[in-house]
């Protein structure tokens, strides 16, 4: 493996990117992103750390090693590409990568189906990656294949790249927790080596419904008040049944196109729609909405109405159950109706 790599053409390095991005413009990106607040912490926090470092180097006093590779935890759709992209750019600002850019990868571009080939593969991505950051997405699969597996010689072949290009470029590999705890653990070298862990929570359904905004107002649409309630509700529901492969502003990504999509055919057949028609989302463009409809519709037709007579909280109740009592979930009082 090592001397397929050896023996590898060099690739081309990265073409010098542009000027550094001010630091301050760069931290200010990353406190407008929605949410991720704790991973805003520990970003400031790391920056902070290799600040003084680096003074501390510059004045010739003790410094305490620091390794920079990191894992990122967390479900898709957290932002984990998004920060690792201006973590990059933010160690570029304050000197510690050359380039500053980001290279993205997974298990396909980093390993082959013929031996001697992996090596290969993987020289060529830290050779891309050289003076800046190479990202490994879903890392957990390198891991995954038995002893004969490609997988793991391509861990071995980048624990080497990490040794012999020390500080010259940055490895952080991420996906699912619990997957990532494993992939840590079937390597005695990948432990020490990735010991700073950010882990990236789920957003919260106002954090999602934050980023439809966002998405909105990036692409000259906005949202109808009709729309905006359902969109709401709709991402209420989706984060409280969201299963482990929930993908949070990947969901809502996915919702923004289709609701882009249904109000072009809306839209289109108009012979001379104005500005506002052409920039309007409305809740019959939003997917589900048909559905949502249908489901009031038949509330309406098996059930009545019925108000709390202590709370005024409103309750739905099947219809000819006759005179009953009902429990209000909200106060627990008991309210006496006809249905």
């Amino acid at each position: 493996g090592e001397k397929a790599a050896a023996q590898a053409a060099p690739a081309p390095d990265a073409p010098p990117g542009p000027p550094p991005l001010d630091l301050n413009e760069l931290m200010a990106k990353l406190h407008r992103l929605i949410g991720l607040e704790k991973v805003k912490k520990e970003v400031e926090t790391l920056t902070n750390l290799v600040r003084v470092n680096r003074m501390r180097q510059e004045r010739k006093l003790p410094v305490p090693p620091l390794s920079l590779h990191m894992a990122f935890t967390g479900n898709p759709g957290t932002g984990k590409t998004t920060v690792a992209r201006l973590l990059s750019q933010i160690f570029r600002a304050i000197g510690v990568l050359e380039k500053g850019h980001l290279v993205e990868t997974d298990r396909s571009g980093l390993v082959a189906g013929y031996v001697g080939q992996t090596a290969i593969k993987v020289h060529e991505k830290v050779q891309e990656a050289m003076g800046g950051m190479l990202f490994i997405d879903e890392a957990y699969a390198l891991a995954t294949g038995d002893q004969e597996d490609f997988g793991r010689e391509a861990v071995d072949t980048l624990g080497k790249q990490i040794e012999d290009h020390r500080d010259r470029f940055i490895v952080v590999v991420a996906g699912y927790p619990d997957p990532m705890q494993k992939f840590l653990d079937s390597n005695p070298g990948l432990r020490s080596r990735f010991n700073r862990f950010i882990h990236f929570d789920d957003y919260a359904p106002d954090e999602l419904f934050g980023i439809m905004r966002l998405m909105c107002d990036e692409h000259g649409y906005r949202l109808d008040e009709s729309a905006a309630t359902f969109v709401r509700a709709l991402l209420e529901k989706m984060h409280q049944t969201r299963g482990a492969n929930f993908a949070n502003g990947r969901s809502v990504r996915n919702l923004f196109e289709q609701a882009v999509a249904n109000q072009a055919n809306r839209v289109g057949p108009l012979e001379d729609p104005t500005d506002e028609v052409l920039c309007t989302l409305r809740a019959e463009d939003v997917p589900g909405w048909q559905e949502h409809l249908d489901h009031l519709a038949h509330l309406q037709a098996t059930t009545v109405e019925v108000v709390c007579k202590y709370c005024q909280e409103k309750m739905r109740q099947p219809k000819g159950q006759g005179t009953m009592k009902v429990t209000c979930p909200h106060c627990r009082e008991v309210t006496k109706v006809k249905t």
